[in-house]
């Protein structure tokens, strides 16, 4: 999952959702040196991560992209999910989209100081075009997917990968929409949400 999905399953929860924004950031044990809540975000973006990495559907999915993208295709898989979530958000929100994603804004800008600087960096340019509203559209996840591209240490052919969305893309969406319902289960059973 990446980050309109780790934002919209905190549940508006404010720490809860800083500690998922930050917590590729946060290695190891450093969770400790934030405040619970921030700390119980980021435990829930790893718990999150597994529950992603280690499901057969996602496997399915991942396993379409394997011969062109290898080991990038969970990254890539993150993405389309992000999109998918995005174009079918009345399925899984009351809340209009865009609200949702101007309070995330706020959020995050609010505890910019507990932010770590990568974090921090990458929070202007994520507001600056807007990134969680342009997954909603084709157009924005190939502009994420080729920036990432250019990030990687090796080739990885994600700036390609908008084809293969194209090519699959009911295969994908079902993929999603398989699965989606079973994370939000998870994370409900897992964390306390009255609290």
């Amino acid at each position: 999952m990446n980050f309109l999905a780790h934002t919209f399953l905190s549940r508006h929860n404010n720490e809860w959702m800083i500690g998922n924004f930050i917590a590729d950031d946060v290695k190891g044990k450093k969770y400790l040196d934030y405040p619970q809540k921030i700390s119980e975000g980021i435990l829930m973006h790893r718990a999150i991560d597994d529950f992603t990495d280690h499901h057969s559907v996602i496997s399915h999915s991942k396993n379409i992209l394997r011969p062109k993208h290898g080991l990038y295709s969970g990254v890539i898989i993150d993405i389309f999910y992000d999109h998918f979530l995005a174009k079918n958000w009345n399925d899984y929100s009351k809340e209009n989209l865009e609200d949702f994603i101007q309070n995330a804004y706020r959020v995050f800008q609010s505890y910019e100081s507990v932010l770590p600087e990568r974090t921090r960096n990458m929070l202007k340019y994520m507001m600056a075009h807007n990134w969680l509203l342009s997954y909603a559209n084709l157009d924005g996840i190939n502009r994420a997917l080729s920036g990432m591209a250019r990030r990687t240490k090796y080739p990885s052919h994600m700036d390609e990968a908008i084809n293969d969305l194209i090519k699959q893309y009911s295969d994908f969406e079902n993929d999603f929409q398989i699965f989606f319902p079973l994370l939000e289960k998870f994370v409900e059973d897992k964390f306390e949400f009255n609290t």
